[in-house]
């Protein structure tokens, strides 16, 4: 084995719902302006959540530069943390939006007696408090806060999407009554072990990407999961995943793997990303016929074997790898349904007739690279 240290890499976006990428989304980092007002509403009125038939929203503006009012500048007294108030709530909206408004504190929400979507994204959030109350919620953002730690949840029993990604939590822990949920994204936090998630039997997508754990784990109750993402880690083995027979995508791209294993029961497993570790060889994935998306790029593997059999695959992934022959590429013939393949950075990429031979050994091929194909 190579004692050359595995590439630690930016994760290639992976197709899809972009909500189940946030290792890849940019956040806005201009600072907002200074409070001068109260925050202002923009309402939709309705009788009562009982009898809508829309969505009923309440999006909640950030705060606003007034420094200037007229020819004459006012005192710079820098920026203000902005207060919920009640008064600016109707209590029959169903979504609640305060993104990017500069809230330092959950305070006087209680009069939302039918909110299903509470968006606090961008904010300075610390401590999850007083939402016990809003046990109607279905989903909660906290992506990009300051909170520390998981809690005060326990009510909330019909949450189905919970995110908080870009925080400052250690641990996962006081899920457990929370037995609806169905996506869970903890994505660049201080996490280092996957624990206390046996309860949530109906979680379908886990996001766990950019934290520091070192193991997989803890995973066998989730038998309904069907997304994992564990990208930018410090994973060094692909081990205790027969228990998820229902997992159709696996992202584990920039950890430390150094052998392809352990996905033997993963039958259903239809996307395959594990670019950016340190595989030297294609192996085991005989029982993964059903892989659409095999993304192995920036490994060490110099040799193109063991995946004649998956004659599903649509889109391969193998730029910078170490792929020195053209005999090596052959095995593309066997994809019938092969649409987009990434061969660059390797040695045979340096032949003029480098695309022309994939595209003779590959019909189907429409995107060569970053480049479509000219047919």
């Amino acid at each position: 084995m190579s004692s050359n240290p595995v590439p630690e890499e930016e994760v290639k976006p992976i197709p899809g719902d972009l909500k189940a990428l946030p290792t890849t989304i940019g956040i806005d980092k201009s600072p907002p302006g200074t409070k001068s007002e109260a925050v202002k509403s923009c309402l939709k009125t309705e009788p009562s959540c009982a009898n809508s038939h829309k969505p009923h929203s309440i999006h909640v503006m950030p705060a606003v530069d007034a420094s200037v009012e007229g020819d004459k500048p006012k005192e710079d007294k820098g920026p203000e943390l902005t207060e919920i108030s009640a008064a600016d709530l109707e209590p029959d909206a169903t979504e609640v939006d305060f993104n990017h408004s500069r809230i330092g504190k959950l305070e006087n929400l209680e009069t939302l007696r039918c909110v299903e979507v509470l968006i606090l994204r961008e904010n300075l959030i610390k401590k999850i408090e007083n939402i016990s109350m809003l046990t109607t919620l279905k989903e909660v953002e906290f992506y990009d806060n300051q909170i520390t730690k998981i809690e005060n949840l326990d009510s909330l029993v019909n949450l189905e999407i919970l995110d908080i990604s870009f925080n400052r939590l250690s641990r996962i822990e006081n899920l457990h009554n929370l037995v609806k949920l169905k996506k869970l994204f903890l994505v660049n936090n201080k996490l280092s072990k996957i624990e206390n998630l046996e309860k949530l039997v109906n979680l379908e997508m886990l996001e766990l990407g950019s934290n520091k754990i070192r193991v997989i784990e803890n995973l066998d109750a989730l038998v309904n999961l069907k997304n994992l993402f564990l990208g930018k880690n410090r994973i060094s083995k692909l081990e205790n995943l027969e228990r998820l027979e229902k997992l159709e995508l696996l992202s584990i791209q920039s950890n430390r793997i150094v052998k392809l294993e352990g996905l033997e029961k993963n039958r259903e497993l239809c996307h395959l990303y594990i670019s950016h570790n340190g595989i030297e060889q294609i192996e085991n994935l005989e029982n993964n016929t059903k892989l659409e998306t095999l993304d192995l790029a920036a490994n060490r593997i110099k040799h193109l074997k063991n995946i004649d059999h998956l004659v599903n695959i649509e889109e391969f992934w193998f730029n910078d790898n170490q792929i020195e022959s053209f005999e090596e590429i052959e095995v593309l013939k066997h994809f019938p349904k092969l649409a987009t393949v990434y061969l660059a950075n390797n040695p045979i990429e340096k032949n003029p007739m480098y695309r022309r031979k994939i595209m003779m050994v590959s019909p189907t091929v429409t995107q060569i690279d970053a480049t479509m194909c000219r047919k």
